[in-house]
């Protein structure tokens, strides 16, 4: 997969006591929602930490579980979705993660199935 990520914008992490502050929820129901794939998150500094995106108004980013999916069936591992969804994307005119917050998951999706 496409690990390039130098241009990048720099990810807000949060740590699973944060997340489960931030929707409301135990961190065992963050754990679910993990094991579910509507929130992903990574280990690559210590700790399990979710992007600090992927949380919009208490809630998990509705369209993020779908994507994901869509990630992981081209082959992504969850540190590659993670770069992939933060780092610009040129068919798309700016990162995934920026276009799913603007509603345009359909679009997101297209480009992720095209990944396979």
């Amino acid at each position: 997969m496409n690990g390039e990520n130098a241009a990048s914008a720099p990810i807000e992490w949060l740590t699973l006591p944060e997340i489960a502050d931030a929707l409301g929820e135990s961190i065992g129901r963050v754990r679910r929602m993990l094991d579910d794939r509507q929130l992903v998150g990574s280990r690559r500094e210590g700790p399990l930490k979710v992007p600090a995106a992927f949380v919009v108004d208490g809630e998990p980013l509705s369209s993020l579980r779908g994507t994901l999916f869509a990630l992981h069936d081209a082959g992504f591992a969850d540190d590659e979705a993670i770069d992939w969804l933060f780092a610009p994307e040129d068919s798309i005119g700016m990162p995934p993660i920026e276009a799913l917050l603007q509603g345009r998951k359909s679009e997101v999706r297209r480009v992720a199935r095209a990944l396979a």
